[in-house]
């Protein structure tokens, strides 16, 4: 499966129901697996971004119907970005001629 790291603010709402978030949290790893993906791990943060998740998803259309199906909810919104494992670099680097 592709890996993604994904960074998290909340909105207003979620601020607002900030106690409920690891909830939330566990409620996004029940609609991860239904989706068929896996949140390896959430983490929450300070600075610019309120948490940082790494998920892994079959394919990208997969990962960003997740993605707006969250921010529907309209506690979070995220901005995520493809990460690449050592071994998916090193075949990225072998089609550089």
């Amino acid at each position: 499966m592709a890996s993604y790291i994904c960074l998290i603010q909340f909105k207003d709402q979620g601020i607002r129901k900030i106690k409920d978030t690891v909830k939330r949290g566990d409620a996004a790893i029940a609609e991860a697996e239904k989706m068929g993906m896996k949140i390896v791990e959430e983490y929450w943060t300070m600075g610019a971004y309120d948490a940082v998740v790494v998920m892994e998803a079959p394919d990208d259309e997969t990962m960003s119907a997740f993605m707006l199906k969250t921010g529907s909810l309209g506690n979070v919104q995220g901005q995520t970005l493809r990460a690449f494992r050592r071994n998916e670099m090193e075949g990225i680097l072998a089609k550089i001629k």
